[in-house]
């Protein structure tokens, strides 16, 4: 006698406390994406707060962990545990596309057929053919209102969307099946909104006379691609730090292709005789060796033979969320991320990261068209969480794409891993981004531009109680500085040693008036 059909199974497993390492709250039974993940034994990472249903009448969200109470159980059927997952969980493209891959489709066409008009099944059906590039064997839908592919009560998506007249579904997903990172609403991340930072500076640079601004804005950017060095452990030549200022500066003015992409890490380069230019032919990683010379990768870069589809994904989604209205910080987001998830480039591929976000950033005009955001220096002050953010996507892909060392202490990529690119959640990434932004508009640029106001004036006021260079003043200043507005004894008996006691005083009083308390003394 065949097998009934999977919809029919409805033996409930056994509740669990812990699942791919992740413990429950509460003994539960897995549902939605983790009941399909177990079912299939699907190798996707697990995203940011799975669910589970409780024997009891349980409800609580804790330690990566949504628990429902029993009468919201879906049972073990593969349709339901779909429905329930977009219904509760949002749209998670990575394990869709897994789930598609492996189950029947049958199981989908013959549940649209039997509810024709059924807004999770309709949207089941165009994420189908959207991740799979495959027909389903039923009819376009013909009645009904049109609804969203993603619902923006969960997660963020486009402002105008595509309508999809197969399903009468809005398509509005901010990139198309080669590259589509996610992000979820969060309240850190609305809140960040609400800041309307991008107004916020605007205004800070409107009021500010325009020498200060341009004095502040090159401060900036000289700041910001010198900690762009830093943070790759570098300490480059001026001329070089000055080139990829040159290149920064240019944010929101090139077109973002693969070619485009390329010709920026040769500016930045520089010196290529050591240096492979140009997309990777062969595997990548980011770690160490071992003492053997073997590979101990902290990431695994995408295969050199997806890198053109990949990066071409993300040329169409930055030209997309444009057009279609996505919100400029989680764009920038998505692409800089990507960008350097896929890691693309032998080297160069941190820096080109970064510039990304300037570059996305100004060309969605959210940066003030005089400056550049420090993003690099905030990222600098606290590296530490930098890695966390980047490693909280790497290291989970570490146990899921197969790999093996070649001969030349590199990685090759053994699985079929492109999908692990393509759909990320960029959830962490945009509200790290957002928090960079936040300290470049509310801390740094209004700290550089009180500073400058303050070193005018320094300078005025210095005049009148001893009449000195411009050069000398600086290095008074500088000196002032290091002493926390103290003039070292060195100073006072080398550099300074013309100035009497009262001028030293005179002086040291004006530095204290002028920055102690604005956190730049």
């Amino acid at each position: 006698m065949p097998e009934a059909p999977d919809s029919f199974h409805t033996a409930a497993p056994e509740p669990v406390i812990e699942f791919r390492g992740r413990y429950l709250p509460v003994a539960a039974r897995l549902a939605g994406y983790a009941a399909l993940i177990e079912k299939f034994d699907l190798r996707v990472p697990l995203h940011h707060e799975m669910a589970a249903v409780s024997t009891k009448n349980t409800r609580r969200k804790e330690d990566g962990w949504a628990i429902y109470p029993n009468a919201m159980y879906p049972g073990t059927g593969t349709i339901d545990n779909l429905i329930f997952a977009l219904k509760y969980e949002g749209v998670q493209l990575l394990a869709l596309k897994f789930i598609f891959t492996n189950f029947d489709k049958k199981e989908l066409e013959d549940a649209a057929l039997a509810k024709r008009t059924s807004t999770y099944l309709r949207r089941l059906c165009f994420f189908y053919e959207f991740l799979l590039d495959e027909k389903l064997k039923i009819p376009d839908v013909t009645a009904g209102g049109y609804i969203d592919a993603i619902d923006t009560s969960q997660q963020y998506a486009t402002n105008k969307s595509i309508q999809i007249k197969r399903f009468r579904v809005r398509d509005n997903l901010p990139g198309t099946p080669e590259f589509c990172p996610m992000v979820f609403k969060t309240k850190k991340i609305e809140k960040f909104i609400s800041l309307e930072l991008s107004t916020k500076a605007k205004r800070i640079v409107e009021s500010a006379p325009k020498d200060l601004i341009a004095r502040a804005a090159a401060f900036l950017l000289l700041a910001d691609s010198k900690a762009s060095f830093a943070i790759e452990g570098e300490n480059p030549p001026k001329d070089r730090v000055a080139r990829w200022g040159a290149v920064i500066s240019k944010a929101g003015q090139i077109e973002l292709t693969v070619n485009r992409l390329v010709s920026l890490q040769k500016e930045l380069i520089g010196d290529d005789r050591f240096v492979h230019i140009g997309l990777r032919d062969e595997g990548g990683f980011v770690g160490k060796h071992d003492s053997f010379g073997q590979p101990e990768p902290e990431h695994l870069s995408a295969r050199a033979e997806d890198l053109v589809d990949l990066l071409s994904g993300l040329e169409v989604f930055d030209t997309y969320a444009r057009r279609l209205q996505f919100h400029p910080v989680l764009t920038a987001a998505c692409i800089a991320f990507g960008f350097v998830f896929i890691h693309p480039f032998e080297d160069g591929n941190g820096r080109i990261h970064r510039f990304l976000m300037h570059h996305v950033l100004a060309e969605f005009n959210y940066t003030p068209r005089e400056i550049v955001f420090p993003i690099s220096s905030v990222i600098y002050d606290d590296i530490a969480r930098y890695k966390d953010v980047l490693e909280s996507t790497t290291r989970p892909l570490l146990e899921f794409i197969e790999w093996k060392p070649t001969d030349k202490g590199n990685v090759e990529i053994l699985s079929e891993s492109g999908d692990y690119y393509r759909y990320f959640d960029a959830t962490l990434c945009a509200e790290y981004l957002f928090g960079c932004i936040q300290r470049s508009v509310e801390k740094n640029l209004p700290e550089e531009l009180m500073f400058l106001e303050n070193r005018d004036r320094f300078h005025r006021e210095v005049t009148e109680i001893v009449d000195m260079g411009e050069r000398t003043i600086d290095l008074l200043l500088r000196f002032l500085r290091s002493g926390h507005g103290r003039l070292s004894k060195r100073a006072r008996e080398n550099e300074f040693r013309k100035l009497n006691m009262n001028e030293i005083d005179d002086i040291e009083e004006l530095y204290r008036e002028l920055f102690t308390g604005y956190g730049i003394d």
